[in-house]
């Protein structure tokens, strides 16, 4: 089912996510960037035919981003609105300027919220290695009962809970807690076999070869010690430049072109540099 979303997993990831959508918990995706992790996220909404409601975790996110919000100035308009009709009725306003309309959902409620008639939406936590640890822990508590109190409109609990890929790219180490709260799986880089087979279902157009070519390339650079290895999203991003460029393989007719577009493949100039020096070499033993 994963394969039909265009995504290649491996027997473990797809063990992994079917254990997760069986068990009813959170799978904890783990690995480089690149890898495919939110992808993976991305797949199971596909395959499963619900939204993707993607939380995009960063330094100073609190529980008031993640959750809701009111709508103040809809809520002003509102009081502005009544005090015009002359209808001030102080008890009666407060309980209208604090209805369900004028809340705004954030992702964590919006999967709950999406969770009406059976239907499971897909939750992603994206790199959640850059949250505070105060919000992690808050995170927690959510996936733990999958209810939200808001104090203005009582406790608001999810039908049915989102199925739930949270991420990180390892930045600093989660908590124990959170992972023990959910399934388990570390991301590699894939094989070149399995690469080449990624590059030509996404990039039909890439001739074997090329792929190939890419693929072992993005091998070889991996093991070197640059700053940012290059992961299967730039070595698609890559494969695509050199079609732009009209290369069909990376023989020595095509590594000017190449060499120019590195900066599809790997983001630093240091790195840049020492690829170039090898592309040559790379290429051929491709």
């Amino acid at each position: 089912m994963l394969e039909q979303q265009d995504y290649l997993a491996d027997t473990g990831l797809a063990t992994a996510a079917f254990l997760a959508l069986r068990m009813q918990r959170p799978l904890f995706c783990e690995g480089d960037a690149g890898v495919g992790k939110t992808a993976l996220a991305t797949a199971l909404a596909g395959m499963l035919d619900t939204p993707l409601i993607r939380l995009q975790c960063y330094e100073g996110l609190d529980a008031a981003q993640a959750l809701y919000d009111w709508d103040f100035p809809r809520q002003l308009l509102h009081l502005r609105a009544a005090e015009a009709a002359g209808t001030v009725d102080p008890d009666r306003l407060e309980q209208e300027i604090y209805d369900r309309r004028f809340l705004v959902a954030r992702p964590l409620l919006q999967a709950l919220e999406a969770g009406s008639g059976g239907r499971r939406a897909v939750l992603l936590v994206d790199e959640v290695d850059r949250a505070d640890d105060e919000f992690e822990a808050f995170l927690l508590e959510v996936l733990s009962d999958w209810t939200i109190s808001v104090p203005e409109l009582g406790t608001i609990r999810a039908e049915v809970p989102p199925v739930v890929v949270v991420t990180s790219n390892r930045t600093r180490e989660v908590h124990d807690a959170l992972k023990r709260r959910c399934l388990y799986h570390w991301l590699p880089h894939p094989d070149v076999e399995r690469e080449v087979a990624i590059i030509r279902r996404r990039l039909p157009e890439a001739t074997v070869g090329l792929a190939t070519s890419v693929a072992r390339i993005a091998a070889l650079a991996r093991g070197e010690d640059l700053l940012k290895p290059p992961g299967v999203a730039e070595s698609l991003d890559w494969t695509e430049a050199l079609l732009a460029l009209g290369a069909r393989s990376l023989g020595p007719a095509e590594l000017d072109r190449a060499a120019a577009s590195l900066g599809a493949f790997v983001k630093y100039r240091e790195d840049q540099d020492r690829v170039a020096e090898r592309l040559a070499e790379w290429a051929a033993a491709g």
